[in-house]
């Protein structure tokens, strides 16, 4: 059986399940598996840098979302040479503000994606269109989605 797409998820706390929800939505309206798992850069380092290192060998792609100092999508992209989705999701001091800036201000060497602040949808999207170019059968999928374009 062939292998089939699949994006690791991963968010740093329980309270970014509510933004991350149209991202897993949006995965399973294309068909495209998805793993999901909660930890923090912060307060549970060694199991993002865990999840980081170990995702070659389950998924294609990475959605990252944090909000705030949003330290978690560039970490994991240090640990991974997998294509990382940074998501930043508003908080209530910034409005997410920092956490966008977090993400796209990342150094030489270990770029993150970045999509609009709690623009889960999107980050789904763009995660099929990675995997469209090694999963020829989501193109059609992928137009279907955006009207014939």
């Amino acid at each position: 059986m062939a292998k089939k797409p699949k994006v690791g998820i991963i968010i740093g706390s329980q309270s970014d399940l509510s933004v991350i929800e149209k991202a897993t939505n949006q995965l399973i309206d294309l068909g495209i598996e998805y793993e999901l798992e909660i930890a923090s850069a912060h307060r549970t380092p060694r199991q993002v840098e865990e999840f980081a290192r170990s995702a070659d060998k389950k998924f294609d792609v990475i959605i990252a979302g944090a909000g705030m100092a949003a330290a978690l999508p560039g970490v994991v992209a240090a640990h991974t040479h997998l294509p990382v989705i940074g998501l930043p999701i508003s908080s209530k001091a910034l409005q997410g503000h920092d956490a966008l800036f977090s993400i796209v201000q990342m150094p030489p060497g270990v770029p993150v994606a970045c999509v609009a602040i709690d623009g889960a949808k999107n980050a789904a999207i763009l995660a099929a269109q990675i995997l469209s170019l090694k999963y020829p059968a989501l193109k059609a999928k992928l137009k279907k989605l955006k009207g014939g374009r």
